[in-house]
């Protein structure tokens, strides 16, 4: 496919080389800061799976360069328009107001950086460096990412202490992340499920009390579980779907707000979610505690019959009569209770549609990526491809 049909079948491509972003997936981020300003109050974050750095871009031009997008830049140009109209009606000069307005729009925001900036990201791939941006090439999963990220985040750190929790919290973490998609539904969907579980384990290491997370999810059939296990350390809990992400795909991101930690919890890696290798032996514990309840045989009215799912429970009256009330054991009572996350459409309705093909101009000039793969996965399978000759191999002309 051509770059040219790449840009007409996908507008957030296109203005992904436009405006100097390394991936489309930075306007899924703009669009979410809009919906839940994800900023706000924030100099310390973590970038997980941030290759190829399109996140940790957006990080580093609105916390470090202190740049404004979206909807806090057009609050920004209405109000130093409004404020060069009442300097206008002040003077008594004689501006044409769309003049003005045109003028004021075309004017670069003031930059506003933030101080005490600190931004980590890691993957496992390579990441091209950025202005501010501390970059490790490490995996998520395994604990020794652990010390070197509070390292990253405190030089003054001693790994010889072996403590996983920073003296220096931060105050969101984001991950991006998502593995090879296979095209199974339900192996993608738990590979996903558990990455996310690996960046949780990381963010609650290093989240202070009050944090942000933001991860990408792929939403399946068992998908309301995973958001009652986020609800137990954050307060609020949504589901995003930015409008630069497209409608067929499953994916979505899931927005936690104000971490709070249950009361003597110790994220570690070693021991994912306090629990690690101690869960069968948990288990166990709870199920030597629990109560033997012994079979009551009861008459069930209807059929005449004996059936030891029925259960009574006697309730004694005021006027000392005992009311008998059978209660069927088999149904569960609290089979259809749960929690429902809320789901939330992000992105302004007057933005581009990202299942929808436009028309280009005439004069419309196909660009290059702005930062190409470092090494990606497929480099190895693109160089053999082109030692064959291509895609169909090498053209062999016969006599």
């Amino acid at each position: 496919m051509g770059k040219s049909s790449k840009d007409k079948r996908d507008a957030y491509y296109r203005l992904a080389k436009e405006q100097g972003w390394r991936a489309r997936s930075a306007f899924k981020l703009l669009q979410l800061d809009e919906e839940f300003n994800l900023f706000e109050n924030v100099t310390r974050v973590v970038d997980l799976c941030a290759a190829p750095g399109s996140w940790s871009q957006v990080l580093s031009r609105v916390l470090i360069k202190g740049e404004k997008f979206g909807r806090s830049a057009w609050q920004d140009r209405e109000a130093k328009f409004r404020q060069q109209m009442l300097q206008v009606f002040a003077s008594g000069t004689e501006q044409p107001s769309q003049e003005l307005a045109q003028d004021s729009v075309a004017q670069p925001d003031g930059l506003r950086p933030r101080k005490d900036v600190k931004i980590v990201a890691i993957d496992l791939q390579p990441i091209s460096p950025l202005p501010g941006i501390i970059t490790l090439r490490a995996d998520i999963t395994h604990p020794a990412t652990v010390p070197l990220l509070l390292k990253a985040l405190d030089p003054d750190h001693d790994p010889s202490t072996r403590s996983q929790q920073a003296s220096h919290p931060v105050d969101l973490v984001l991950s991006d992340g998502a593995p090879d998609v296979t095209g199974l539904h339900d192996l993608d969907i738990y590979v996903q499920s558990q990455l996310l579980f690996a960046a949780l384990n990381l963010a609650l290491c290093v989240l202070k009390p009050g944090g942000k997370f933001v991860a990408k999810i792929f939403r399946g059939r068992n998908v309301d579980v995973l958001y009652a296990q986020l609800k137990i350390f954050f307060e609020h809990v949504h589901v995003a779907k930015p409008r630069s992400s497209r409608a067929s795909s499953v994916e979505a991101f899931i927005v936690c707000i104000n971490f709070q930690p249950p009361q003597g919890f110790k994220a570690s890696l070693e021991e994912p979610l306090g629990v690690g290798s101690r869960l069968p032996r948990m288990l166990e514990e709870r199920q030597s505690r629990l109560p033997i309840i012994a079979d009551t045989l009861m008459q069930n009215y209807d059929t005449g019959a004996w059936d030891s799912t029925l259960a009574a429970v006697e309730t004694p009256g005021k006027d000392g009569i005992i009311d008998v009330e059978i209660d069927d054991l088999t149904v569960d009572k609290h089979k259809d209770i749960r929690w429902i996350a809320p789901f939330i459409a992000c992105g302004d309705l007057s933005a581009f549609d990202s299942e929808a093909s436009y028309r280009l101009p005439d004069d419309h000039v196909s660009l290059d990526p702005v930062q190409s793969p470092t090494a990606p996965p497929y480099k190895r399978a693109i160089e053999m491809r082109r030692a064959m000759g291509g895609a169909y191999g090498k053209t062999v002309i016969r006599g």
